[in-house]
């Protein structure tokens, strides 16, 4: 078999694996679309892994496809720029504004100090199991497990009728504090394994260079895709630009070295506020809301069918698993004391008020999804590696199966009044 029929073979599996997890979740289930796919995925990777132990089949072989697949690659290089920009298009400006001091300090100083918390924590229960593991490793599962997942946050907040200004903050954080996280984990990542010791200026720089870069970068492309839409009236011509905008503009950030998750994110903004109000024609925009929303639900069906494939890379034995398991309220913990913290102190300053109810809603809602498991698997290949794999996938599965089947729920009990207005 040829290297471009082993992709199509590859890209035939997944989808194929996508749409009937999307069929038994429509037919039978009816669940929210993120939790369906991963737990219909999980379930029959489960079982291939188990025929696999039974030597039914051919465990290796199993696991050589699906680490053939590349998950982290796909997902961090391909897939991302176009979730991001999917949900960055529905994001109101007006709104974000009003939010701007939660969001921006959510996508900052929380991811930062929720990764250095988690991180440590976790850090010293593995050595407690008996893992060689020195802080930095603990630090690293810390950087790649602190952004939340803007495709799990922003497929869960659809349905679960939270207040507005509370929708458009975790919505905010998802989308921008990839950027910061990747930053973060990277820098890490070379003082784990490449040895590298860069300055704490050196990381400032970095990490001011790669946000604002991508941030001014996404400006200046959404506002020229913006001048182009407003110079013409074909839906066809002004899909094909956002389209071209998102590729294009990924591509570039990655070669400048800037965030290419900012950079579509801002982009999108402009495109889902200034061109779609002034830009676009009737017409176009519902072929545009359309194109993207069908593109949005396509996308996250592969997404999360390739994070249940991916329990077959994952070590099961108990040391494991009891590290995964322990490593479940040690983010969620983190994530408290990262909300609370800035929160406490907005309200002694008379910034914002604090409200427990938002607070219980921003800790419970800050999913963990693909992203962490591509982080992940993005490492060189060590002991070290295959725990944080291990780790990262636990966090991910209960963010998504218990965190996100419940919040609903959670929602409607934390905001009554608010939630039966919105649904009005």
């Amino acid at each position: 078999m040829t290297e471009t029929e082993e992709v199509f073979t590859a890209i035939a599996v997944v989808l194929s694996f996508a749409a009937a997890a999307s069929y038994i979740n429509h037919r039978y289930l009816h669940l929210p679309a993120t939790i369906a796919l991963m737990a219909v995925s999980l379930i029959l990777s489960s079982v291939i892994v188990v025929l696999g132990t039974a030597h039914v089949i051919d465990q290796e072989s199993t696991r050589e496809f699906v680490e053939s697949l590349h998950f982290d690659e796909v997902l961090l290089h391909g897939l991302l720029a176009y979730l991001l920009f999917a949900g960055a298009l529905h994001i109101n400006l007006d709104a974000l504004r009003g939010v701007l001091v939660q969001t921006a300090t959510l996508a900052t100083f929380s991811v930062v100090a929720s990764g250095a918390i988690a991180g440590t924590a976790f850090w010293g229960v593995a050595t407690l199991l008996g893992f060689e593991v020195d802080l930095v490793h603990g630090l690293l599962f810390g950087a790649l497990i602190a952004p939340t997942d803007p495709v799990a946050v922003l497929g869960i907040l659809k349905r679960a009728g939270a207040p507005k200004s509370l929708e458009t903050t975790m919505a905010g954080e998802s989308l921008f504090n990839d950027g910061i996280g990747v930053v973060v984990f990277l820098t890490i990542a070379s003082i784990a394994f490449a040895g590298g010791e860069p300055a704490l200026s050196e990381v400032g720089g970095f990490l001011l260079l790669e946000a604002g870069g991508g941030a001014i970068l996404g400006l200046g492309l959404g506002w020229i895709a913006y001048l182009l839409m407003r110079s013409i009236d074909d839906y066809s011509v002004e899909v094909l630009l956002s389209l071209a905008m998102v590729s294009g503009g990924y591509a570039l950030a990655t070669a400048l070295h800037l965030s290419g998750p900012i950079v579509v994110v801002v982009a999108g903004i402009i495109i889902g506020n200034q061109a779609r109000s002034s830009a676009m024609s009737a017409t176009t925009r519902q072929y545009l809301d359309n194109f993207w929303e069908l593109l949005d639900d396509i996308l996250n069906a592969v997404l999360f069918a390739l994070v249940g494939l991916e329990i077959v890379a994952v070590q099961l034995d108990w040391q494991y698993a009891v590290a995964g398991l322990l490593a479940i309220p040690i983010v969620l913990a983190a994530r408290l004391i990262s909300v609370a913290v800035p929160g406490a102190t907005f309200h002694v300053v008379g910034l914002l008020p604090f409200q427990r109810n938002v607070l219980a809603a921003l800790t419970w809602g800050g999913l963990r999804g693909g992203i962490s498991i591509a982080l992940a698997l993005s490492l060189p290949a060590s002991p070290e590696r295959d725990l944080l794999v291990t780790a990262a996938y636990f966090v991910v599965t209960f963010a998504v199966l218990v965190q996100g089947l419940t919040f609903g729920r959670l929602i409607k009990r934390l905001f009554p009044g608010e939630v039966a207005q919105t649904h009005e």
